[in-house]
């Protein structure tokens, strides 16, 4: 394999989508990363600048753009310049941060709610 080229979960380990090499080889093997919308089981799969990759995590999927390959697993900032985030934003993103309606009431929605019972 040339210096144009690295191993994925190689890869994946640098980028920081998994904490250990082991983990980023089983999930590949475990088919949750798709390499130019290709399914991908093989961990020594080489992969290349412009390369797609779609990464099922635990709840999100995300698409990235491979920018450069690594050498080491160096900081966080250092991984991130490794790839181009390409995933659309979830409908929960796109909206405001606004309360879900779960949980506690707050204190501002306690004394709504005892005016309205008091109207009654």
């Amino acid at each position: 394999m040339g210096d144009d080229r690295q191993r994925i979960d190689k890869w994946l380990w640098f980028a920081r989508f998994a904490k250990t090499r082991t983990t980023a080889q089983k999930l590949v093997v475990s088919g949750r990363v798709r390499v130019n919308r290709e399914k991908n089981q093989n961990a020594a799969r080489p992969i290349k600048v412009g390369d797609v990759l779609t990464i099922a995590l635990n709840s999100t999927v995300r698409v990235v753009r491979i920018t450069a390959l690594a050498i080491r697993r160096g900081p966080a900032v250092e991984a991130q310049r490794l790839y181009e985030d390409l995933t659309p934003p979830s409908p929960a993103e796109s909206t405001s941060p606004a309360r879900s309606g779960t949980g506690r009431p707050t204190k501002r929605d306690r004394r709504s709610l005892d005016r309205f019972r008091e109207g009654q």
